[in-house]
């Protein structure tokens, strides 16, 4: 069937709400479902748009193996697959929510037919012209094609060599918002503040998770594909976003605080235990892990590294998420800073029109400076490795996860770098080509926690590096700080969650369980991983079986494994190296012995089989529907390790009971608490 004739059959041949957060979302038992079913469509639409699927999947299936040779044009299959994918996912989830639906699935399966099309023969107009455009890209994290939009500005010419300022766009909540209504907004709107000569970059963010964990990668992946299809300004980028997009832009712009101009958050929440108990009136009860996780994505944690990023916040006068500027207000006062707070006078959960005027002059202003790669001062906090750099700092090591780690430094004079450090072990001081202030005729003096070094030299293109170690309350020079020694470090530093923040695969056992009990809770949380993966995150995870897994695949990904020592093969060979022992008799923790048949360890490690990777045993992402109806709650709720009681039901919360869990040291050995 040629494009043309199916665009004939189709036109022969149909809901995207917001709901409101509120008490009734405060009960586990009484979960509502996230994403929620879609409306019935008729069985006749549903034929031409399931043979519409098809011919399209087709189409891109040729194009990839007929462009296999011209990769500048191969590059380009995923701008045509998202069409597909909207348009597949609505029919096989039934995720048809308003009912003009159907028909705007029938134009985009019809766009996507124009450029596989195009692409046959040798063109991609959309990648040259200005105005709205859709992209797509593929996910490192699972291989998954995602969507984003763009506003091109009509001074963007192709070849030219001027760089455009770009402002990064995060999404407010829907709950209804998928791949179809996502597309289809971004072809019709250019969204909240479209700034003259700038690109616009709308964030799909894997749906409605304020832009955490894989929503969080997709910024920085959709970043790199606009980045090297068109020529933009690395040094004038910002985020901003609304609701719960705010949330999103104040999350960027503390944990990233060297990547931007400017951010510019509006409404949203920034931290999780004020805001829970301010907007959503639940009671919390936390265990002692979870408060220790709130580290991760409490931005209030962070207030200080703003320093380093300025920040123009808004909020309506009545608006009750007005609460996240104010406790950030609170948190950099606290810092001695003052927050430069936009309020909308009388006005609820909307922009103020002169307030946008104001926040745009002040942005614009901003901007207009540019990001200074290499500030002389910086000051920069994180409790975790994972948020480990800021300008020409990088933290490569900690005393102690989940507390407070802080560097504030200075380039005193052209010869000079000062420190004071806490909580870190390792870090590097790096300046790029050109960039050093440093004199490059003698070697530069550190001096750090009282502590007096000589740097080396400054390189002839201005460029410069020094890598510091502590050992013994004793800062020295380090030759090397990526070691081969099992530790903690950036991008290997847990907890559970964070081995959905890269590439990874489910691993399914094949061989026989230790018990019926524990292979049915094994069998039932990896569909509900797998299944869940797909509806939070909006992607379609890697799963082969244990006897499948092959070299490269313990080279490049992140290893779930499901299953026990004894039937899964893969976990049998690396038991004996995990922390926790696993076997016939139960679950070895070092203080207690749980009996096999009740227990079940979930935990990360560094793959014994490749210590760059991950291996996690018997767990998704560790939130879970209860907290699909608040994005706060979108948190881990597990850490690095954790016992679980199987006569405990699953539920809205847990995957069972919680009998025991922690964190691994800094070695990643089995600490006592």
């Amino acid at each position: 069937m040629n494009h043309v004739h199916f665009l004939a059959v189709l036109i022969a041949a149909v809901r995207f709400t917001a709901f409101a957060d509120g008490p009734g979302d405060n009960l586990p038992d009484k979960v509502r479902r996230v994403p929620p079913p879609g409306i019935a469509i008729s069985e006749a639409d549903r034929a031409v748009l399931q043979a519409g699927v098809t011919e399209l999947t087709r189409q891109v299936t040729a194009l990839r193996s007929t462009l296999t040779n011209k990769p500048g044009l191969l590059d380009l299959w995923p701008d045509v697959q998202i069409y597909n994918n909207a348009v597949r996912y609505a029919l096989a989830h039934d995720e048809f929510y308003k009912t003009n639906e159907t028909q705007i699935a029938f134009k985009l399966l019809q766009q996507g037919m124009d450029r596989a099309k195009a692409l046959r023969e040798g063109n991609a107009p959309w990648t040259m012209t200005a105005g709205l455009v859709v992209r797509g890209y593929v996910s490192r994290i699972d291989g998954s094609v995602q969507p984003y939009g763009l506003v091109v500005p009509s001074s963007f010419a192709p070849g030219s060599a001027h760089q455009h300022r770009l402002d990064a766009w995060f999404h407010g909540r829907g709950e209804n918002l998928t791949e179809l209504s996502f597309i289809n907004e971004r072809q019709r709107s250019p969204g909240e503040f479209v700034p003259p000569n700038a690109f616009v970059l709308h964030l799909y963010g894997r749906y409605c998770n304020a832009n955490k964990f894989a929503g969080e990668v997709d910024l920085f992946e959709a970043l790199d594909h606009v980045s090297r299809h068109y020529p933009i300004d690395q040094n004038r980028l910002v985020v901003r976003g609304f609701s719960m997009g705010g949330a999103a832009c104040w999350q960027f712009a503390v944990h990233y605080p060297g990547k931007w101009a400017a951010a510019a958050p509006g409404a949203g929440f920034s931290e999780t235990p004020d805001f829970l108990r301010v907007f959503q009136n639940e009671a919390l009860k936390p265990s002692w892990f979870e408060q220790k996780l709130w580290h991760m994505y409490d931005c209030t944690d962070y207030a200080v590294n703003l320093f380093n990023c300025p920040t123009v916040a808004y909020s309506g006068e009545t608006d009750r998420q007005k609460q996240a500027a104010d406790i950030m207000a609170k948190a950099l006062a606290a810092e001695g800073m003052e927050l430069a707070h936009v309020i909308g006078p009388q006005t609820p959960h909307r922009y103020h029109p002169k307030s946008k005027d104001e926040i745009n002059r002040r942005i614009d202003s901003i901007v207009a400076q540019g990001r200074n790669p290499v500030p002389r001062q910086a000051r920069f906090t994180t409790w975790t490795l994972r948020y480990n750099q800021c300008h020409w700092l990088t933290l490569d090591g900690l005393n102690e996860h989940w507390e407070r780690a802080r560097v504030d430094a200075e380039i005193v004079d052209n010869h000079t770098v000062t420190l004071a450090t806490k909580n870190v072990s390792a870090l590097t001081l790096s300046m790029p080509a050109g960039l050093c202030p440093l004199d490059n005729t003698r070697k530069p003096k550190i001096v750090i926690d009282g502590n007096e070094l000589e740097a080396p030299a400054v390189l002839s293109d201005r460029s410069w590096m020094a890598r510091l170690r502590r050992t013994a309350n004793q800062w020295g020079l380090a030759s090397i700080v990526d070691d081969n020694n099992l530790r903690k470090r950036h991008g290997l530093q847990g907890p559970i969650d964070d081995a959905f923040m890269d590439s990874f695969i489910m691993v399914r056992p094949t061989g026989s369980p230790l018990n019926d009990k524990v292979a049915a809770w094994t069998t039932a949380e990896q569909a509900h991983a797998i299944d869940h993966w797909r509806r939070q995150f909006r992607g379609e995870a890697r799963v082969k079986d244990d006897a499948q897994i092959n070299d490269s695949d313990i080279a490049e990904h992140n290893l779930i494994l499901w299953g026990d020592p004894q039937s899964n093969t893969l976990l049998s060979k690396i038991a004996a190296r995990l922390p926790i022992r696993w076997d016939a008799q139960g679950v070895h923790t070092g203080e207690a012995i749980y009996p096999a048949g009740r227990y079940v360890p979930v935990l990360i490690y560094p793959n014994p089989l490749n210590p760059k990777r991950y291996v996690v045993l018997n767990s998704g992402f560790t939130f879970r529907e209860y907290d699909y109806l608040n994005n706060a709650r979108q948190v881990p709720k597990l850490p690095d390790y954790a016992v679980i009681d199987l006569n405990v039901p699953i539920s809205s919360r847990a995957p069972g009971g919680i009998t025991t869990a922690g964190f691994f040291g800094e070695r990643w050995e089995l600490i006592k608490r």
